[in-house]
């Protein structure tokens, strides 16, 4: 025994030393961390809220949060009590675009709905070919077209992952007030003589 010992004296040297700085380092960690609990953490500010304009209000939109959607003006040295998760509306219902080129958000739940390299659920219903029977609105040609403009017979692999650009729509409040009028909007008010130039500028899809 003594001569194996001998014999593998630096292998238990080495194993030795680290164990050795395990355990300093497992009692670094306890005593840190029993000294954050004496100390206690202190209790994170109330998430601010900005005052709503009078033009936001006019539209009906009152919950608007300081735009800081990740600290939410708490500082960095202080834990966040997260916001509630948002409900993912299931209502069939088309949303307006809230600025111009928006792409469309989705106006029902796709969980479990798969879009990998193997399967795209999405153009099972918004396919060009499979619109009228499903009754949905048909992918742009523009998804259809290359890097170069060219059309091409299926969906372009560039536009192939649908929620990289479209989300669904949830019950989450404003951030901020938005003032945007669609394209329909600001015809009816040329026609009613109530547009303003600057709406019509804002009003472009």
């Amino acid at each position: 025994m003594s001569n194996a010992f001998t014999r593998n004296r630096p292998l238990w040297i080495v194993v030795g030393l680290g164990v050795a700085v395990m355990v300093l380092v497992f009692l670094a960690g306890w005593l840190f961390g029993r000294g954050s609990e004496r100390h206690g953490r202190a209790t994170p500010p109330a998430a601010t809220t900005t005052r709503p304009s009078a033009e936001g209000s006019a539209l009906g939109r009152t919950d608007m949060r300081q735009l800081d959607a990740l600290r939410r003006g708490i500082p960095v040295d202080q834990e966040a009590t997260p916001l509630p998760l948002a409900h993912v509306l299931n209502t069939d219902v088309r949303r307006e675009r809230a600025y111009p080129m928006q792409p469309p958000t989705i106006p029902h739940a796709i969980d479990g709905y798969q879009v990998d390299k193997n399967s795209n659920r999405c153009m099972l219903c918004h396919a060009r070919a499979n619109a009228d029977k499903f009754q949905a609105p048909p992918v742009s040609v523009t998804h259809y077209m290359d890097r170069d403009d060219q059309f091409l017979a299926a969906i372009s692999p560039r536009r192939y992952f649908c929620n990289q650009c479209h989300v669904v729509q949830t019950d989450a409040p404003l951030l901020v007030g938005n003032t945007f009028q669609t394209i329909d909007e600001v015809l009816a008010a040329a026609e009613a003589g109530t547009a303003t130039p600057e709406a019509a500028n804002r009003g472009v899809q």
